[in-house]
């Protein structure tokens, strides 16, 4: 399903799992894509999934920043903001302030008029003004109504300004300091009736609350006494970046820091990610970013459950919820119970009583002493008792097994590819731009493609001995990233690609030049623009050079500040060849073996959807590098990058950081790309592929993500005659294996058989079906039903 459709049932599986809020950002760069035109349509269409929230009965929590990170291309600002005359990001600058302030007001005037402020009786709670984080299917939050202390939190809406400043505010000295303070009372002037927050700024001035953003946040405090302690974003993962590693969070660990967090008297406590979803387009920034941002969340990126954290952080809200009365009316005693042992116990006046017991052990268990009753506590855990006599729950002690999502085949075929090849040898002539010296490739785009042509020409005298030699020169081209392709004279030379680390690419090679004008075309590409750090609006992509020739007989050639021709994207892009409107390009149905490998090619193929509501995926590692289309809709950049990392065995125990516990090494760090269902015909959907480096189109299949799961019952539904088939429904209801078969399905897999006429499933006296790597042992009973026993294949 497209995420618009996903909202609802990501919002009810988020409130199933024990939450109370749900945190978004806002994305300036969605919402105002150029200067006063605003688009708050389909997916973008804030209001209603704010009134979808409301509806859930949940809460919400608006970061509208309008700066939110979030791994977001440049940060949620629109391309257009850099160019507004004398603006200087997130500082004490007028032209920034007075466009900050004017979205700001935007979208707080929306939701007034909406009446969705808990002022107006509306479901936010709390805003956030600057740096943030948000995806358009949000992190969800969970929150507890604590109303005495600092516990008073939970209204009914929260509103964010700004972004993790105080990481930055000290690069940017004074003027920073007066910005932050400018922002707060911006945003407090709106008179939204609801609290503003600032994550990761200790200085946010009155009434603004301080929050924590992090892995853990029970060291944290807000700078008054009077401020709830608020947690933002408790990381339940780590994003993946092209060429690194998968990133896991163990689920004890993360149920742990909450624990933690909730025992020295937080208040409210928001997951990022909860949802994290898919980096449609090219809205993933970095640069490097992949377009899956699944974050290892207790909701995948296709909307299942990833179990055990779904349900282990679920009950761990049950027994926090249950300590309520208790923990809404006092601070907590703290007492050593060991070394690494300790309680935090929370009396009330009307004899309400909670016990956090503790054992910060990495490594051993502790058998511990609290009010005369012994109790075992696992390393790294917490046990939580909401009578202080039994314990409910215990952070280590997970009682649901993994169940991970396994993508399985479908029945669609994708076969009469059709190819159109770029061509370099035209570039120049094509080109709208001619220049002494090398641009900067964003002034250049205004990010309205990934690419950009920088052409060149060089003659060569036909005396020079490299020629009588046979030998070729040595380019060498100093670019500030992401990638680079060499072209001399219509054919690829060479390619150097970034990281995340080091932006920065520099080519060496050897270039095949002959006697007389020689064509050089560098294309560079970017990767997704930077979305955080200081002034990074300032950064540089694209050749800046020097660029040289070595090896003549005069030596060394600098060829930076000759003239060179510019062409923003590529023929393609500008032939609209990924839409399915009719073009001048000329596609040539080819046989796809003789296409492999072969650079700058564009495929298009035609395909009917698949049977089932199952959420989709291309599988595209047998690609190289460049972006995919599905009529018309950007599924995004795809790239198989092969990860390297730390791909060692997984501990819960211990203090996480995202170095541990990652997966992946020696595999693309991601190999298959969200498709939204509603994205989808039932016929003639229209698959468009750019590849820059080359790769075996005829091996991309669309596959779907289902739960792997325990087969506890199977139902044999036998359908009408169809042809020569008969059609055989089996329905497999899963079950946490820590469940009886009589307790309320989890969820449903489901897979189609056929068999011949009369023949049934020929079960003599049991036919064994397999899905995934688990086996159904059924017996057919013609026109009723089967039982089923569950067995290993």
């Amino acid at each position: 399903m497209d995420k618009m459709q996903m909202w609802e049932g990501i919002i009810q599986k988020a409130k199933d799992g024990g939450l109370d809020v749900i945190e978004t950002y806002v994305f300036w760069n969605l919402h105002e894509p150029s200067a006063g035109n605003y688009n708050f349509e389909g997916r973008n269409d804030l209001v209603r999934f704010i009134k979808l929230v409301q509806k859930a009965g949940l809460y919400m929590h608006l970061r509208i920043g309008p700066y939110i990170c979030g791994e977001w291309n440049f940060g949620g600002f629109p391309v257009w903001l850099k160019y507004v005359p004398g603006i200087s990001f997130r500082t004490d600058n007028g032209p920034f302030k007075r466009e900050m302030q004017r979205f700001t007001t935007k979208i707080v005037q929306m939701m007034k008029n909406e009446k969705l402020f808990q002022s107006q009786g509306g479901p936010i709670i709390l805003s956030q003004t600057g740096p943030s984080v948000y995806f358009l299917i949000p992190c969800a939050v969970w929150c507890f109504a604590m109303m005495k202390h600092r516990r008073y939190l939970c209204l009914e809406v929260l509103m964010q300004i700004e972004n993790e400043y105080g990481l930055e505010i000290k690069k940017y000295g004074a003027p920073g300091h007066a910005y932050m303070t400018w922002a707060a009372k911006m945003a407090v002037e709106m008179g939204t009736g609801v609290p503003w927050v600032m994550c990761k700024e200790e200085d946010a001035p009155d009434p603004v609350i301080n929050t924590c953003n992090g892995f853990y946040c029970d060291y944290f405090s807000p700078n008054k006494p009077n401020k709830p302690t608020i947690w933002t974003e408790a990381w339940s993962g780590w994003f993946d970046e092209f060429g690194g590693p998968v990133h896991h969070r163990p689920v004890e660990d993360l149920a742990f820091a909450v624990a933690r967090f909730i025992q020295k008297g937080g208040s409210l406590v928001n997951y990022y990610m909860y949802h994290g979803g898919t980096n449609f387009g090219r809205t993933a920034g970095g640069p490097f970013i992949t377009t899956s941002y699944d974050y290892d969340a207790p909701i995948d990126e296709y909307g299942l459950i990833r179990q055990p954290k779904y349900d282990h952080l679920k009950e761990l809200h049950k027994a926090v919820k249950l300590c309520e009365p208790a923990l809404i009316s006092a601070d907590p005693t703290v007492t050593a119970l060991g070394n690494y042992e300790q309680s935090h116990v929370f009396s009330s006046g009307s004899g309400h009583c909670a016990a956090f017991l503790a054992n910060y052990h990495l490594s051993s268990t502790a058998r511990v002493t609290f009010r005369h009753k012994q109790y075992d506590l696992p390393p790294w855990s917490i046990s939580i008792l909401p009578d202080c006599k039994n314990v409910v729950y215990n952070t280590a002690r997970v009682g649901v097994k993994t169940s991970t999502a396994q993508m399985l085949p479908t029945n669609v075929q994708l076969h009469s590819w059709e190819t159109f090849s770029e061509d370099v040898s035209t570039i120049d002539a094509d080109s709208k731009l001619t220049v002494v010296g090398l641009l900067e490739q964003l002034n250049v785009t205004r990010d309205a493609s990934d690419y950009l042509w920088y052409t060149t020409s060089v003659e060569i005298n036909s005396a020079e001995s490299f020629l009588r030699r046979g030998q070729h020169l040595t380019l060498t081209v100093e670019s500030a990233g992401h990638a680079l392709h060499v072209y001399i004279n219509g054919r690829l030379s060479g390619s150097v690609y970034g990281n995340r680390e080091n932006r920065r690419v520099a080519f060496t090679g050897g270039v095949n030049l002959h006697a007389g004008i020689n064509r050089i075309s560098l294309l560079s590409v970017a990767v997704g623009l930077p979305n955080n750090g200081a002034r990074y609006e300032t950064w540089s992509t694209g050749v800046l050079g020097p660029v040289v020739l070595h090896g003549l007989d005069k030596g060394q050639r600098d060829l930076s500040w000759q003239k060179w021709s510019y062409q923003v994207g590529l023929r393609g892009e500008a032939m609209n060849l990924a839409s399915n409107a009719i073009s001048a390009a000329e596609w040539v149905g080819s046989s796809l073996i003789a296409r492999q490998r072969q650079p700058l090619t564009w495929y298009k193929v035609y395909f009917n959807a698949p049977r089932g509501s199952d959420p989709l995926a291309l599988d595209m590692g047998s690609m190289g590098k460049g972006q995919v289309w599905i009529n018309g809709q950007s599924i995004g950049r795809y790239w198989t990058a092969y990860a390297t990392g730390n791909c060692s065995p997984c501990t819960y125990a211990a203090t996480y950081r995202q170095e541990k516990c990652q997966s992946g090494c020696g595999q693309p760090t991601q190999r298959w790309y969200h498709v939204p269902q509603s994205w989808l015909k039932p016929t003639g959907n229209l698959l468009v592929v750019f590849e820059e480096i080359g790769g075996d189109a005829s091996r991309i299949s669309l596959v779907k993500s289902a739960p792997a799961c325990l087969v506890y019952i199977l139902e044999v539904i036998v359908g009408k005659k169809n042809s020569d088939l008969f059609s055989f429904s089996i329905a497999l209801e899963s079950y946490s294996s820590s469940r009886s078969p009589q307790s309320k399905p989890l969820d449903l897999c489901y897979t189609n058989m056929s068999s011949e006429p009369g023949h049934g499933i020929k079960v003599e006296p049991y036919t064994e079906v397999k899905l995934g790597n688990q086996c159904i042992r059924a017996w057919l009973i013609v026109d009723g039903t089967a039982k089923a026993t569950h067995s290993r294949c």
